[in-house]
C-alpha cells in the first residue's frame, strides 16, 4: 500500500471520509464538548498529568487481550512511520479504553513525550488527560485532531495529535491509532495518512474475521478492488448478511445495522447460486453487480470453505496427513463448491527479465537450481523485489500448483511468530483460537515457504526452524503430535547475514541451511533498465488509458536515488496515472509532493561546497567529498554549517549518522548543508 495518494492528493473514486469523521465547521463544538467533560471530570488545566504507567505484567495481559489488533497494527504503525520520520512525531496504538500499547517515534521527540507520559503503560482516555485526540477520539468515535492549546491541560498543549479510532470487524470499537508530535511541525496532511492506516487495519482484521465466509470486495471502479478503498461485505454461503466494512457501507449507503436487515439477493439483486454461475462466467472473475442505488460495481467473490480450509490448497490437494492432523473431514460441501474462476498464471522468472544484465544473471543462476531441492537466499534493499522473485521461483519450479506462503519474520510480534510458524493446540496461550491453529509450514506443504526478513527472526526460535527444516517436521504449540511436511525454502533479508552471524545475532548452522545459493538483487538507482521497469509497473492492472510517461519526468527518474526501491516507484507511478487520468502525459505536476521534496532536498545536498554525492548513492550513504577551505565563518549560522558538514565528512556521508551524533533530525542536516552552499570561498 502507499501512503502518497494521501498527501493532500484526490484520488479518484477513493470514499469520502467515512460517516461521522467531523468536518472542519464541527471541532469548535467538538472540542467545547471534550473541555466541558474534562472539567466534569474533577480536572483542571493547570493540573499535572499522572505519570505512573500500568505495571508491565498488567499490560502484557492487556496486550494479549488485544492480540489480533495488535499483530495486523504493527506492520502498518512501522509503515506510517516512514512516512513521517524525521518530523518530531510519534505513532500511538492503544485499546478502546485508551491505554497505549505500543508506540514508534524519533528518538529526539520521544524524550519529550516521556515527561508528559505518552508511553507504553499509560491511560490516555479523556477522565484521566482530559481533552487529548486519543481520549477525544474514542469517547466520540470520531477521527479527531487537536492542536495545541486545544488541549486541556496545559502540559500536553505543545502536542498536536492526530487519531482515528480502529473497529473491528463488526464495527465496534477495538482500539485507536494515534500521530502525536510537536504542535509547531503540524500537517494538515497527517489526519489522512492515520485515517488510511486505520483503515487498513480495518480491513485486515476483517478479512481474518470471515475466512470461512463468503466475501464479496467490489467498487464501482474495478481498479481499485484489492486496494484500500475496496467495499468488502461478508456473507453465509446461504447469503446472509454478516458485516461490511467502513468503504462497503458508504457504499451501499445503509449502517452495519441497517445492512443486518438484508441479505444478498436484496442487495445485490441476485442469489448466491446465480452469483457464482456470473463469477464461472466473468472475464478474469470480476463480475457486475447492481447496488440499491442503482450504481454499478465491479466484485471479486472469495470463499474458503471450512475454518480448517485457511490451509485449503494443501488439503484439498490431498494432504491428508494435513487433514488428519487437525480433524478436518472431507465435506460434501466441498465437492458441491462451485468451480473457481480461472486464475492467471503468476508472473515467471522471464516476466522479470526487462534487460538488466545484473537481473539476468541473478536468472540465469536460478534456473539451474529450480527443482533441485536447494534452499535459495535473496539478498537486497528494501523495496528491490525479493517477494516477487521468490513467488517467479515458484511459479517456475515442479510445485508451482502448491501454495505459496509468505511470512514477514520482522512484522510478526515476537511473542506470535511461533504459533504463526508451528501452528498451535485450542488453549495453547491466552486468546488461541478455539479449534487451534494451522502453522505456515504446514500451510506451504507440498509448496513454497518464503521467509521474509530472515535476519530478524528471534534468536530462540531459530533452533526450532533449524530442527523443522532438517527433520521436515513440526510439532504444534501445546502439542505432541509430529506433522511432516514438505516445503521448498526460499527467504530473503536486507541485513548483512555474515555480519548477524558474526555478532551472535543469527545461528552459524541455521545460516548454512539456508544460504543453498545465494542471489543478489540490485537496487533500482544501480539497474539499467529504469525505462522499461518504469513503463511496466505504470501498465500494471491496466489494458488501455494509461498516459505515458514524459521525458522530463523519465529524467528525474534517472537521476533520482530511489530509497524505495521498486516498491518506491510502483507506489508513485500508480499515483501519478490517477493524477494523470484523462491526460496524454504524465508530468511533474503529477508527481507527489514527498517525492519532489525529497529530490529537491537531494539536489540541495549535492549543492553544497565540497559535495560530491554519486547519482546512484542514497542521501543516507551520499559521500561528501573534502571542502575546498573557506573563509573565516563571521556568523554563529556559519559556524554551524561547517561544524554539520564536518560531522557528515566524519561519518563517511551517512546522514543519519551524523544527524544521530549532532542531535538532530535528518532534515536540519541537509537545510544546514544548503545554506552552507552560500559561504564565500577562500581565495588561494
Amino acid at each position: 500500500m502507499t501512503f502518497q495518494a494521501a498527501s493532500g492528493l484526490h484520488v479518484p473514486g477513493a470514499m469520502p471520509a467515512p460517516p461521522g469523521i467531523p468536518a472542519e465547521g464541527d471541532r469548535p463544538d467538538l472540542i467545547a464538548q471534550a473541555h466541558q467533560r474534562s472539567e466534569s471530570y474533577g480536572l483542571r488545566p493547570y493540573e499535572s498529568p499522572d505519570f505512573c504507567p500500568v505495571l508491565q505484567s498488567e499490560l502484557k495481559t492487556q496486550i494479549e487481550r488485544s492480540q489480533s489488533l495488535f499483530a495486523y497494527a504493527l506492520p502498518v504503525m512501522e509503515t506510517l512511520y516512514d512516512q513521517i520520520v524525521n518530523t518530531q512525531s510519534m505513532v500511538i496504538l492503544t485499546d478502546a479504553a485508551g491505554l497505549i500499547l505500543h508506540s514508534l517515534g524519533d528518538d529526539d521527540f520521544l524524550a519529550r513525550a516521556n515527561k508528559v507520559a505518552l508511553q507504553p503503560g499509560a491511560l490516555w482516555s479523556e477522565a484521566s488527560r482530559g481533552t487529548n485526540a486519543i481520549g477525544t477520539a474514542l469517547a466520540e468515535n470520531k477521527a479527531t485532531l487537536v492542536h495545541g492549546a486545544e488541549h486541556f491541560l496545559e502540559a500536553n498543549r505543545f502536542l498536536t495529535c492526530s487519531c482515528m479510532p480502529i473497529l473491528d470487524a463488526y464495527g465496534k470499537t477495538v482500539g485507536a491509532l494515534d500521530v502525536t508530535g510537536d504542535q509547531r511541525g503540524f500537517h494538515k496532511h497527517t489526519m489522512a495518512l492515520v485515517r488510511m492506516s486505520a483503515q487498513m487495519i480495518e480491513n485486515q482484521l476483517f478479512a481474518n474475521a470471515f475466512q470461512d465466509m463468503v466475501c464479496v470486495r467490489f467498487h464501482s471502479r474495478a481498479e481499485f478492488i484489492g486496494t484500500l478503498v475496496e467495499g468488502i461485505a461478508s456473507f453465509t454461503p446461504g447469503g446472509r448478511f454478516l458485516s461490511a466494512n467502513r468503504s462497503a457501507q458508504f457504499q451501499l449507503g445503509l449502517s452495519v445495522g441497517a445492512l443486518h436487515a438484508h441479505t444478498f439477493s436484496s442487495l445485490f439483486g441476485l442469489s448466491m447460486s446465480q452469483l457464482f454461475d456470473a463469477e464461472r462466467r466473468a472475464p478474469g472473475g470480476v463480475v457486475r453487480l447492481p447496488l440499491p442505488s442503482g450504481v454499478k460495481v465491479s466484485a471479486r467473490i472469495e470463499w474458503k470453505a471450512s475454518a480448517a480450509s485457511v490451509a485449503g490448497s494443501a488439503i484439498d490437494n490431498g494432504n491428508a496427513q494435513a487433514r488428519e492432523a487437525y480433524g478436518v473431514p472431507e465435506s460434501p460441501s466441498q465437492a458441491r463448491r462451485p468451480a473457481a474462476a480461472p486464475v492467471q498464471r503468476p508472473a515467471g522468472l522471464d516476466d522479470l527479465d526487462t534487460g538488466d544484465a545484473q537481473i539476468k544473471s541473478v536468472i540465469t543462476k536460478l534456473r539451474k537450481v529450480i527443482g533441485k531441492d536447494i534452499p535459495v537466499m535473496v539478498l537486497g534493499e528494501t523495496g528491490t523485489g525479493k517477494e516477487l522473485l521468490a513467488r517467479a521461483i515458484h511459479a517456475d519450479s515442479p510445485r508451482h500448483a502448491g501454495p505459496f506462503i509468505a511470512v514477514n519474520c520482522a512484522s510478526i510480534p515476537e511473542t506470535l511468530i511461533e504459533s504463526e510458524l508451528f501452528g498451535y493446540e485450542e488453549g495453547a496461550f491466552t486468546g488461541a483460537r478455539k479449534k487451534g491453529g494451522i502453522g505456515k509450514m504446514l500451510l506451504a506443504n507440498g509448496g513454497t515457504l518464503f521467509l521474509d526478513e530472515i535476519g530478524d527472526m528471534p534468536l530462540h526460535l531459530q533452533a526450532r526452524m533449524l530442527r523443522a527444516l532438517q527433520e521436515r517436521a513440526v510439532t504444534p504449540l501445546g502439542s505432541s503430535k509430529v506433522i511432516h511436511v514438505d516445503v521448498s525454502v526460499v527467504c530473503a533479508t536486507n541485513r548483512n547475514m555474515r555480519e548477524q552471524v558474526a555478532n551472535g545475532l543469527f545461528r552459524e548452522d541455521l545460516y548454512y541451511r539456508l544460504n543453498g545459493l545465494v542471489v543478489r538483487l540490485p537496487a533500482l538507482r544501480e539497474r539499467s533498465d529504469l525505462d522499461v521497469v518504469a513503463n511496466k509497473l505504470l501498465r500494471e492492472g491496466q489494458e488501455a488509458g494509461v498516459p505515458r510517461i514524459r521525458e522530463s519526468v523519465m529524467a528525474m527518474f534517472r537521476s533520482y536515488h530511489w530509497p524505495g526501491n521498486i516498491r518506491q516507484l510502483g507506489n508513485l507511478l500508480r499515483t501519478a496515472r490517477l493524477m494523470a487520468e484523462g491526460e496524454p502525459e504524465i508530468t511533474e505536476d503529477h508527481l507527489p509532493d514527498d517525492f519532489l521534496e525529497d529530490r529537491q532536498a537531494r539536489q540541495a545536498t549535492n549543492a553544497a561546497p565540497g559535495a560530491m554525492a554519486a547519482p546512484d548513492s542514497p542521501p543516507e550513504t551520499a559521500r561528501i567529498a573534502d571542502a575546498a577551505p573557506r573563509a573565516q565563518p563571521t556568523r554563529l549560522a556559519d559556524v554551524e554549517a561547517l561544524a554539520i558538514i564536518a560531522a557528515v565528512k566524519a561519518h563517511h556521508g551517512n546522514i543519519s549518522a551524523a544527524a544521530k551524533a549532532l542531535g538532530i533530525s535528518r532534515n536540519t542536516v541537509y537545510r544546514k548543508m544548503d545554506e552552507a552552499s552560500a559561504l564565500p570561498q577562500q581565495e588561494s
